[in-house]
């Protein structure tokens, strides 16, 4: 047992001059949120524990991930993602409403509503963030298609003397 734990403390010492915890640290946090998130759906789903923590374990779980994502793609995403911080509390809600038994009547308006306001900064956010260009040459396309498109048949009808 001795030469083991000598061995551990060797092998720990060692990732730890070459920079592995520090990397992991700096990285891969999220997992603190992420990991017990998921935990708590697990308990819920092994029936351990009521449909209320779903609530949290919803916005750990939802915060996790976006911390995962901007830790691993660099924190200049969440000028563009940071609505998504609304949108982990609304997914708790509605988790909340979906598996609670009867289900409780005032949770989903709440939960629909702080989806919307989520998803509605969001795109004001991609707007200011150059997404109205993607949108002026969607506009476009359905346009084009709308004139080449869609009214082939009845032009063709209309140029025969339909």
């Amino acid at each position: 047992m001795l030469g083991l734990f000598i061995i551990v403390a060797g092998v720990v010492i060692l990732l730890g001059k070459l920079g592995f915890f520090g990397f992991v640290g700096r990285t891969l946090w999220p997992l603190v949120l992420l990991l017990p998130g998921i935990l708590i759906h697990l308990l819920f789903f092994a029936r351990r524990v009521s449909a209320a923590f779903l609530i949290p374990g919803g916005i750990l779980t939802v915060y996790g991930l976006l911390f995962l994502i901007c830790s691993l793609g660099g924190w200049g995403l969440m000028s563009a993602l940071w609505p998504v911080l609304i949108l982990g509390v609304a997914a708790g809600l509605y988790e909340y409403y979906l598996f609670e038994t009867p289900r409780p009547a005032r949770v989903l308006p709440l939960a629909l509503g702080l989806a919307l306001i989520g998803v509605l900064i969001w795109i004001f956010t991609w707007l200011q963030a150059g997404a109205l260009y993607v949108i002026a040459l969607v506009l476009i396309a359905i346009g084009v298609w709308l004139i080449f498109g869609r009214n082939r048949s009845k032009r063709d009808k209309w140029s025969r003397g339909w």
